[in-house]
């Protein structure tokens, strides 16, 4: 929305600097004043004017990620946005496409590299979801992602945290993160909290009986993440097995899968695991999600066979999506994921 009291005040502070220059100089030139005329132009009336400081820290922040992967020796990758088939998860609905899908996450292409012998790769790329909008969702987002072969969800979050505090240290803000009158804490090491334990902490139920009730979601969503990350980073680790359909099991452990979030002022930032390699196993995950989808009513995707294929030869990795637009919002200390974005869908209609 535009900040009509802002705008009257530049014009009227504009207007004055106007009669000012004119007293002083007995003349005006639009040449000479070509700063204070542009505030007078429609350009005030645009949101992008005011959350111009947001996007240049935006860019600062996505040359930073990219500096931190250069400098540890990953590959920066491309991968088709428009796929023929995106993994069948439950609760993420693809955009279709000419026939094909527009990608909910580059993760099927790049775990294919992964397989084609590339090791440490990432990349910052532009991914759909429908139905997806609000404060903190943009049906159309950027996400970074990134492989390392040979690592599991553990070295993940030691690599993620040293990424983020990187981050926030090119964004000016080395130690900690203001955020919404919160100041959280950078140093290391960052919390640990399993799934479990933060339902037993912060939730009514257990993660049983949440599960139980078909409740997970919401029990997170509702009392658990707003409790998450306030005064220090918190990983969320070893979800149920049934929330986690590309990632291993844990082998002492089997209900449970090798996966975490990571929580920064209740906000999710990233979803993480060490990597399913099994193309049986995961066939059958992805079947179980299919008649799952079939019973909600929803859109079956056609299996994706190249990268079922490819599965067999992709070694052991760990894999981590991180949502940029979120990253950004927190480092701004922006209100909405709007202000930390050029273009809203609304404004393209």
């Amino acid at each position: 929305m535009v900040d009509y009291p802002r705008v009257v005040l530049l014009y009227s502070y504009n207007l004055i600097l106007i009669a000012w220059n004119v007293l002083r100089n007995k003349t005006f030139s639009i040449a000479s004043n070509p700063a204070r005329i542009l505030l007078m132009e429609p350009m005030k009336h645009y949101r992008q004017h005011f959350i111009r400081q947001n996007l240049i820290l935006r860019a600062k922040i996505l040359q930073a990620v990219r500096l931190f992967f250069i400098q540890n020796d990953y590959l920066e990758v491309e991968t088709p946005v428009r796929i023929p088939a995106p993994a069948p998860e439950t609760h993420i609905d693809a955009q279709e496409a000419g026939g094909w899908f527009l990608h909910t996450s580059p993760e099927l292409c790049m775990k294919r590299l992964l397989s084609a012998g590339y090791p440490r790769i990432f990349q910052i790329c532009r991914c759909f979801r429908k139905q997806e909008r609000g404060q903190l969702h943009l049906p159309e987002f950027t996400l970074l992602e990134w492989y390392t072969a040979g690592h599991t969800y553990l070295e993940m979050m030691v690599q993620c945290e040293k990424l983020i505090q990187f981050v926030a240290g090119v964004a000016g803000q080395s130690d900690s993160i203001g955020y919404r009158n919160q100041r959280i804490l950078l140093s290391s090491p960052w919390d640990l909290l399993t799934v479990c334990e933060a339902f037993d902490r912060h939730s009514r139920i257990s993660m049983k009986a949440a599960l139980a009730q078909n409740r997970f979601d919401e029990i997170m969503a509702i009392e658990i993440e707003p409790c998450l990350g306030n005064d220090h980073p918190v990983f969320l680790y070893d979800y149920p097995a049934s929330c986690s359909a590309l990632a291993r099991l844990k082998p002492d452990n089997p209900s449970v899968a090798e996966r975490f979030e990571l929580y920064i002022a209740g906000l999710e930032l990233c979803n993480a695991f060490t990597e399913l390699t099994d193309s049986v196993e995961q066939r059958k995950r992805f079947e179980a999600e299919q008649r799952f989808r079939q019973h909600s009513g929803k859109m079956e995707y056609p299996m994706p066979e190249s990268f079922l294929s490819a599965l067999n030869d992709m070694p052991a990795a760990s894999g981590n999506a991180l949502g940029m637009d979120r990253l950004i919002l927190l480092l701004t200390d922006a209100n909405s994921i709007d202000d930390v974005v050029a273009f809203i869908p609304e404004e393209l209609e």
